[in-house]
């Protein structure tokens, strides 16, 4: 695990500080403050996918000429606002994103102090570089068709594309995936891509003791997913910003940890290197256990009937005397911590 203060998730390294909602989806009025790592924790329908939906927003019109001067309200009522803010250097600059009451962006204001369009273009520098990703078994498994791109795509899309590329362009990248990738599931002795005669690549991977290679088709969901985790984490340059949508989708408890840290790496890399703003959701009462000393890294998404609010978990003053020998799991899932279904 990668060691640092208690007080590092309010600390430099978060592009973005917080999002105000205010009648974007389910978030009629609501307001979330983010640390370089941010889990989020709470029922379906209580509002952490619009979170990853509002950043796709203001990335999309992050590359679009924005106006400038403090936001008015919204032009219809029945239109939303998004109104974020931001990490230093770029603590004194606001941005104002209207939205039509679908969620899609109508126009992006942004304020603040100094030369504002060229601090701004600094700061559209690594938020067009943000990502939103939610890995799927079917995507990743795929084949990469000739030509395909040779990025991995938001949903795992091109995974042996990808592979093939590091292993040709960016070998000691690839021989620390698969050391990485073997350490982690030490059952496996290689993965990587082969090449058919019409131009595809596919995933192949070699189990220890048998002479024959395992197709796409032959591995676990989990399998898969750590498999493009390693990917999104290991290749740089990294994105300032990584979403993940279900974190812990197909991996069993026991690799949790190992998730986890590998999302830690970016979020606090060793030696001072770049770092990515890490937010990722989960139903996971396994991997919110893991969190048990970093109760500033857990979000809390509650809903009460049509209303979505967030909480963190450092914010109650009371938690820690509460925790006891208890497992952080066993109170989520019980309803101590609230953002569990059925609240009103």
């Amino acid at each position: 695990m990668v060691a640092r203060g208690k007080t590092a998730a309010h600390s430099a390294g978060a592009v973005i500080a917080s999002i105000e909602f205010t009648n974007f989806k389910i978030l009629r009025a609501a307001r979330i403050e983010l640390g370089p790592f941010n889990l989020i924790i709470g029922p379906n329908g209580s509002g952490k996918t619009s979170v990853l939906l509002a950043l796709q927003r203001l990335r999309q019109f992050a590359a679009r000429p924005p106006l400038y001067g403090k936001a008015p309200a919204p032009s219809r009522a029945e239109c939303g606002l998004l109104h974020f803010r931001f990490g230093a250097p770029f603590a004194d600059i606001e941005a104002f994103l209207e939205c039509e009451p679908d969620g899609s962006g109508r126009s992006l204001r942004i304020d603040g102090p100094g030369e504002l369009p060229v601090r701004w273009a600094q700061l559209v520098a690594r938020l067009t570089t943000l990502r939103v990703v939610a890995l799927d078994q079917s995507a990743l498994a795929r084949p990469s068709p000739a030509g395909a791109p040779i990025l991995l795509g938001d949903d795992g899309t091109n995974l042996p594309a990808a592979l093939h590329r590091l292993q040709r362009e960016e070998p000691e990248t690839y021989a620390h995936i698969v050391a990485e990738f073997r350490r982690i599931l030490p059952e496996y002795r290689t993965v990587g891509a082969e090449a058919g005669p019409d131009g595809t690549r596919k995933l192949v991977a070699g189990i220890e003791g048998e002479s024959r290679q395992l197709g796409a088709e032959e591995l676990s969901q989990g399998t898969l997913v750590l498999l493009g985790l390693l990917v999104l984490t290991q290749v740089r340059p990294l994105p300032a910003i990584l979403c993940i949508e279900e974190i812990d989708r197909g991996i069993h408890p026991r690799l949790l940890r190992e998730i986890r840290d590998l999302l830690y790496r970016m979020s606090y890399p060793d030696g001072g290197g770049t770092a990515a703003q890490i937010l990722t959701t989960t139903h996971s009462p396994y991997l919110l256990d893991l969190f048990r000393e970093q109760l500033e890294e857990v979000i809390v998404a509650q809903k009460r009937g049509s209303v979505a609010t967030f909480e963190r978990l450092s914010d109650r003053a009371d938690l820690r005397e509460a925790i006891g020998n208890a497992s952080l799991g066993d109170l989520w899932y019980s309803g101590i911590l609230g953002g569990v279904p059925g609240e009103f």
